[in-house]
């Protein structure tokens, strides 16, 4: 059994390997038969029309019409328009020459009130979408929870912090399962569960904003010490339960997983300290979900640094767990530098997800970014980690069937660049070459088992807190003149890509 300490210093290894394919040579051919391109959405970023055919309302209609939790002052009212437009969006894909689109279905659109009756209209449009995409021989990849819980899932029992919502959560999947899974086969029960658990319950920063950070200065209501833990594990046995329906009534050669939100760590020393730091921050981000889903229990370390605050798993439960995904979605960005916190003063002040890691991330050291910044705060560009990310759960997990799920990068929205020059998109594609041909060392060199890659995302939409300031798109959308869609140089990258 290869050590932790081994794994890590393993996968990152790889880093410092030079990526031996030439950029030139990516194609759809350089990839193994079969192998899945895409782009990736969601729900609430892009459909707007949020009032319309019996949507319920959700927790991010309420937090992005409160004061001061979107940087541009912005809501999803309208989006990127898509509930209307996605005849012509799924055009643009197929021009692309994409194999599939990840879209996520809303939930209040099926269920106004989260349970209860279901709403017809809502089970028209994806089907007609789902039909649509078809047509045009593009493959759906439906995520069933990108975030946007139902209002009154929330109102009634604070949503996912309530056991109630495993049940609420089962006979809604299991509704789109038999609506749906004649032509979905491939299904994605969460998107992102670190992140909604952390940004939501833990710091606040996302919907429905609860927190406890410095005498509740930002939040109204929360506990950022035993919150984004009860939410994390209401999460998991809800697709422990799903997975289980969908094994036992509908899976005819169909697939389910989850898609995580992957940055990837290098120590900022050779020092064990950082080392073994840099194997907790991984265990507090995806080892906190995908240990139970393969092992059936939580990483050791978050057992023994955050104790009773850690919820247990029974054994039936655990059982349930173990092998309960067919497919691990990365959805990966990104590589920090990690570091031990060799201070108590975080945790002093704050008793959270962050503290209880005693791991300080950051994206430089000594004044050095570790690459070249995209437009967000958080998105440096280092194709690299791609490859080691990769190897990583080659090793430590065996070898699972990986889909990429989202990758990109962003521009800024602003006032000052033009449209034409905003469609020049250069680092993009250097962006995209860079992280894909790292992907494909990983498969072809190392055996790593990935099977897909969906680029985040097809459009420039609505970003969550950053609102629009913030263009991840392929397609430049212009939110001055009736959301017309542009193709950036990216666009014939791809193409070129995919018809090579």
């Amino acid at each position: 059994m290869v050590s932790k300490r081994g794994i890590v210093l393993v996968a990152l290894s790889v880093v410092v390997f030079a990526i031996q394919i030439c950029s030139s040579e990516i194609s759809r051919s350089s990839f193994p038969e079969g192998f899945v391109f895409g782009t990736a959405s969601s729900a609430f970023q892009y459909e707007g029309a949020v009032k319309e055919d019996g949507r319920g309302p959700t927790i991010w209609d309420t937090f992005s019409h409160s004061f001061g939790k979107v940087a541009d002052f912005s809501n999803a009212d309208v989006a990127v328009d898509h509930y209307y437009r996605y005849p012509e969006d799924i055009q643009l894909m197929k021009d692309m020459g994409m194999d599939a689109f990840r879209f996520s279905i809303a939930w209040s659109r099926i269920f106004p009130n989260g349970t209860g009756e279901i709403n017809q209209a809502g089970v028209d449009h994806y089907n007609n979408v789902i039909n649509a995409l078809l047509a045009k021989g593009i493959q759906p990849y439906v995520t069933l929870y990108h975030w946007d819980l139902p209002l009154a899932l929330s109102d009634r029992y604070n949503g996912w912090l309530s056991p109630q919502i495993i049940q609420d959560f089962a006979t809604y999947a299991e509704t789109c399962f038999q609506k749906f899974g004649d032509r979905v086969k491939h299904w994605i029960t969460f998107n992102e569960p670190h992140t909604f658990s952390v940004q939501g319950y833990d710091v606040g920063l996302q919907a429905p904003g609860r927190c406890s950070i410095i005498g509740h200065v930002i939040c109204s209501n929360g506990n950022s010490a035993t919150e984004p833990y009860i939410v994390a594990h209401n999460v998991l046995l809800s697709h422990a339960t799903v997975a289980d329906i969908y094994r036992k009534k509908y899976k005819q050669q169909g697939s389910l997983g989850i898609a995580f939100d992957v940055i990837w760590y290098v120590p900022a020393t050779n020092s064990t300290d950082d080392i073994e730091a840099t194997q907790r921050a991984q265990d507090f981000q995806l080892g906190w979900f995908l240990k139970p889903l393969i092992f059936g229990d939580y990483p050791s370390s978050m057992r023994s640094r955050v104790g009773s605050r850690l919820p247990t798993f029974s054994n039936s439960q655990s059982s349930l767990l173990k092998g309960s995904l067919d497919f691990v979605g990365i959805n990966h960005y990104t590589t920090f530098y990690a570091q031990h916190n060799s201070s108590n003063i975080i945790g002093v002040v704050l008793k959270d997800t962050v503290a209880d890691s005693g791991v300080i991330t950051l994206p430089f050291k000594d004044g050095k970014a570790i690459g070249d910044k995209a437009n967000s705060i958080w998105l440096y560009i280092v194709p690299q980690g791609m490859r080691s990310l990769m190897n990583y759960i080659k090793q430590m997990y065996g070898n699972p069937l990986v889909i990429i799920t989202e990758n990109g990068m962003d521009d800024p929205n602003s006032l000052f660049i033009s449209i034409k020059d905003a469609l020049k998109d250069e680092k993009r594609i250097e962006y995209y070459n860079g992280y894909l041909t790292s992907l494909l060392a990983a498969i072809k060199e190392d055996g790593c088992n990935v099977k897909g890659y969906f680029a985040w995302s097809l459009l420039d939409n609505w970003e969550w807190a950053a609102g629009y300031t913030s263009r991840f798109g392929l397609y430049f959308v212009d939110y001055k003149d009736n959301l017309k869609r542009y193709p950036k140089d990216s666009v014939q990258w791809f193409k070129n890509l995919l018809t090579s």
